[in-house]
């Protein structure tokens, strides 16, 4: 602060025409300057501006006492509250982190004292700042081709101990094929070429961002009424059926009708819930269904069927018979693929890719450190990358932008493959907090990737289809698994829940058949219509999953849900599929090109 005189107060106020001639006046200023840490210049115009409110007050030691007292005073006041506030909030975090760690210790032990003893403890391993990284972290991070700095992304962000103390790392927990002996590694050298496009091209394909919340009730109708119709003319000529009935008409007969299954009520389908809704062509109507003389069915809401059955009176129709739907045709290349050529090793991953209590990107590490290991020809990524449903996230405790957490997290994993050379593909999740939450979903935009970087990168829409070197993979990020298992009946089928989901979805030549969809499904069907069905059967048909991971083949069609990276504070799994092309053998019997396939454990 500068030094406050009587003269250079005297000098400031004739500039605005005060004449002050006494001394004991100038004292008085001088010694509020100096008590309230106020200089010269806004002394003087704090007085100016309180004398114009009070009609040109005279500068006398009664007013400038007045005058401390009505502004200064407050002024000073209010200086302290800031600085206060600004103390607090730079202590904030800390303390209000360290009361986070202890109202949750002291909620789980409340917690613990009404579990048995057998159980034993729940508590989470709780991470503070006072725990130091692991060395294989530390290791890591230090690398320049690796951006995954923890702390860049939460003032919280310490290594999860479950994590870091998980068992069974590299454990295989499913096979499937001729697993024995087999090489676990890429074919192609580092730079080498691999043949990846999407099967519907360029122009057919969700490449961008669009326009949605616009659609009406009678595009709605529309798009279901054509699913109707195009598989119901698909049952019809595969059953030879010669026409349908309206579903509502008196018959004495027996009829055969088409509809879509929905249920009568807001509440889960079953049994007695039962009603087939007929398209425009049939009537339009619905007609309540008793399912109790079918010896199996397997039904969920928005399946599209043809039954068979008695309807004598127009209103419940009494089903006999039940026909499922028929899939599509599986690829078939025209250009001719050698044969000599090793099998092609493709690793497919789930996010989340940070345990449920930190934000360090742990599981990406080693996997990445898996990838550099085993050096696949393809990575097929699905999100999410940056996870709503994270706590932090959630909370709002981050430092950055989701956005910039993302490209940071993209280009770890394109600078730590670079050596491999592998070809990475990065489907989004409707879970991805910066992306677009619509149904289907555009490919994500990374604008800052360099023209090397680009040219190993594919980005895709949720869902898609993608030809990988003649054979079809069948892509969703969406958790269609878990939707359908909460609204599927069935009876007597023989078969698990899971491979007559995958069957469904197949059989209705869609990756998201369910309707109405599931609440945190924002479904546009327009798009949905263009870009959400399958254009043939999948080779491989990628369904990750909340539900227990596995591989299974379904109608032809080898279904894997290779888990999430991550379960909640510690390691999930991760999928690697062996995959050789094989045309049909001279009988039309077609051999599947998935060689060999596991789930292993991060």
């Amino acid at each position: 602060m500068a030094l406050v005189t009587g003269e250079s107060l005297q000098s400031e106020l004739e500039v605005f025409g005060i004449p002050c001639k006494d001394d004991s006046v100038l004292d008085k200023m001088v010694e509020q300057c100096i008590c309230n840490r106020i200089q010269v210049g806004e002394m003087v115009l704090e007085w100016v501006a309180y004398s114009s409110t009070k009609n040109g007050l005279k500068l006398t030691a009664n007013t400038l006492e007045q005058f401390e007292h009505e502004v200064l005073n407050k002024k000073n006041k209010s200086k302290q509250s800031f600085r206060k506030e600004e103390t607090h909030n730079r202590t904030r975090d800390i303390h209000s982190l360290q009361a986070l760690i202890k109202a949750e210790e002291e909620e789980e032990n409340l917690l613990d004292s009404y579990s048995t003893p057998a159980k034993g403890s729940q508590k989470r391993a709780l991470t503070t700042p006072e725990h130091p990284h692991s060395k294989r972290s530390v290791a890591l991070l230090a690398s320049p081709g690796l951006l995954l700095s923890p702390a860049s992304f939460s003032p919280s962000a310490t290594p999860s101990q479950k994590y870091n103390q998980r068992g069974g790392k590299g454990e295989v927990v499913v096979t499937f094929g001729a697993v024995q002996g087999t090489r676990w590694a890429g074919r192609k050298a580092p730079g080498a070429d691999v043949q990846l496009e999407l099967l519907e091209g360029p122009e057919d394909s969700l490449r961008c961002s669009y326009k949605y919340m616009f659609q009406r009730l009678r595009d709605v109708r529309n798009v279901l009424t054509e699913k109707i119709e195009e598989l119901g003319e698909g049952l019809r000529s595969h059953f030879n059926i010669e026409e349908f009935s309206p579903v509502s008409l008196p018959a004495q007969d027996s009829i055969t009708v088409l509809g879509q299954v929905c249920c009568d009520s807001n509440g889960k389908l079953n049994a007695q819930s039962v009603l087939l809704e007929a398209g425009p062509e049939q009537g339009g109507q619905q007609v309540p269904v008793d399912v109790s003389e079918l010896k199996e069915y397997s039904l969920f809401p928005g399946q599209v069927v043809v039954m068979e059955g008695m309807n004598t009176t127009g209103r419940r129709l009494m089903a006999s018979k039940l026909y499922e739907g028929v899939p599509l045709p599986f690829y078939t290349s025209e250009v001719k693929m050698e044969m000599d050529e090793e099998p092609m090793n493709i690793l497919v991953a789930c996010g989340p890719y940070t345990p449920s209590d930190s934000l360090t990107f742990d599981p990406l590490l080693d996997l990445i450190n898996v990838i550099v290991r085993d050096r696949p020809d393809v990575c097929l990524l699905l999100g999410p990358f940056v996870d709503s449903k994270h706590e932090q996230i959630e909370k709002g405790q981050v430092t950055e932008t989701f956005e910039a957490i993302f490209s940071r997290c993209v280009e770890s994993i394109v600078d730590g493959t670079k050596t491999v050379g592998s070809r990475l593909v990065f489907v989004p999740s409707q879970r991805d907090i910066h992306h677009h939450f619509i149904y289907p979903q555009p490919p994500f935009t990374l604008p800052n990737l360099s023209k090397d970087q680009a040219q190993r990168v594919t980005l895709v829409p949720d869902p898609c289809t993608l030809l990988i070197d003649g054979v079809t993979f069948g892509l969703t990020s969406t958790d269609i698994l878990f939707h359908m298992g909460a609204e599927e009946i069935s009876c007597g089928t023989g078969s698990d829940r899971f491979s007559r989901i995958l069957k469904h979805m197949l059989t209705q030549r869609s990756y998201y058949p369910l309707y109405p969809p599931v609440e945190e499904v924002n479904m546009d069907y327009e798009k949905f219509q263009s870009f959400g069905q399958m254009p043939l059967t999948p080779d491989v048909l990628i369904v990750p999953s909340e539900l227990r991971y596995f591989v299974k083949d379904v109608v032809g069609c080898v279904c894997v849900n290779p888990g999430r990276l991550t379960k909640g504070q510690v390691g999930g799994t991760y999928g690697r599929l062996l995959i050789q092309h094989s045309p049909s053998s001279d009988d039309g019997k077609r051999a599947s090109p998935c060689l060999a396939a596991q789930v292993v454990k991060i």
